[in-house]
């Protein structure tokens, strides 16, 4: 069983002492950056000058610098651009700030993991990586709470880079709920495998083909939409309270009864074996790789899915549904 750290097992005047960067100002950076404020800490925030979220930080109340200058003033960085980004704002702008006794952290291991970023061996670095998006992990501090984190220590070379990165995982408000203790390669992976499988990918894919096969069938659209779309939230709600055996006790007996009979047979042993393949091309860096050369070439066919996605017939349901909807 994974050790989950608190509060009391964090002494948040550590990063207190400290001058922490924040480089980005998107869902995490905002939130790491408010939390940390709010917490007691001194903060810095690095944003290029064509930045989009300048305006947002300075009526937060934070004057931003450039990355570099940011990360030049700072004892500790936390990296919080989008991962396709991470390689080229460390080449330009942190990589040259580093020095002894500094701590570089993440708050994905995308950058680290897949070689984007090679710290020196003269520095501490570590990842603390909130479980949730930025406006949840802001809500949840604001409300005297927190979501859970993962962290872990990529190289320690002060002595103290463990103490240092659970009391900013106290800062950020993550030691209310708890903290397990990871690797990079563990919360990479499984991150971007749940994302693919269950989040996103899976789900999406799954909506789609059960709104098709509805509507296929003569169906009426927003009848699909509302069974195959809409009450997800509904069953994903239960799942969070309680889990699978809590959602099947607060269902129908007929709906259990459907679910052990027909989801093996729509997730069966392909969809299985699909899975491997696909944890197969993250663990041996395909997915990044493919990743990063999209992002290199412009990004045509991520552009292109998108477009496709935004003109399937769903969400023009969609859209006339939740105007006609409380």
């Amino acid at each position: 069983m994974a050790t989950l750290l608190y509060d009391a097992d964090a002494n948040i005047e550590l990063i207190q002492q400290k001058r922490i960067a924040i480089i980005g100002y998107g869902s995490q950076g905002h939130a790491h950056a408010l939390n940390l404020r709010d917490s007691g800490c001194t903060v810095l925030i690095g944003l290029p000058e064509i930045s989009r979220s300048r305006a947002r930080a300075e009526k937060d109340g934070f004057s931003p610098l450039l990355p570099h200058e940011a990360a030049a003033q700072a004892d500790c960085i936390m990296l919080l651009v989008p991962d396709q980004y991470q390689g080229q704002v460390y080449s330009e702008s942190i990589k040259e700030t580093l020095a002894p006794g500094k701590l570089l952290l993440v708050a994905h291991g995308f950058g680290l993991h897949y070689g984007q970023i090679v710290p020196p061996d003269n520095i501490d670095v570590a990842m603390v990586a909130p479980n949730g998006p930025g406006v949840q992990l802001r809500q949840m501090y604001v409300a005297s709470s927190g979501i859970p984190a993962l962290w872990t220590i990529y190289q320690d070379v002060s002595g103290h880079a463990r103490e240092l990165t659970i009391s900013y995982a106290r800062a950020l408000g993550c030691t209310r709920a708890g903290i397990i203790q990871t690797t990079l390669a563990e919360e990479t992976e499984t991150d971007l495998f749940a994302e693919q499988v269950v989040l996103c990918g899976g789900l999406t894919s799954l909506i789609r083909n059960a709104f098709e096969t509805l509507v296929e069938a003569g169906y009426q659209p927003e009848v699909a939409y509302t069974c195959c779309l809409q009450e997800v939230k509904l069953i994903a709600d239960l799942l969070y309270k309680g889990g699978i055996h809590f959602m099947h006790n607060s269902i129908s007996d007929t709906a259990e009864f459907g679910d052990y009979l027909t989801g093996p047979r729509i997730i069966g042993q392909q969809s299985r074996e699909q899975m491997r393949n696909v944890l197969h091309e993250i663990q041996d860096g395909t997915f990044a790789r493919n990743w990063i050369l999209e992002n290199q070439a412009g990004r045509p066919t991520l552009q292109a899915l998108r477009r496709k996605d935004a003109a399937h017939q769903i969400e023009a349901v969609g859209k006339h549904m939740r105007q006609m909807l409380p």
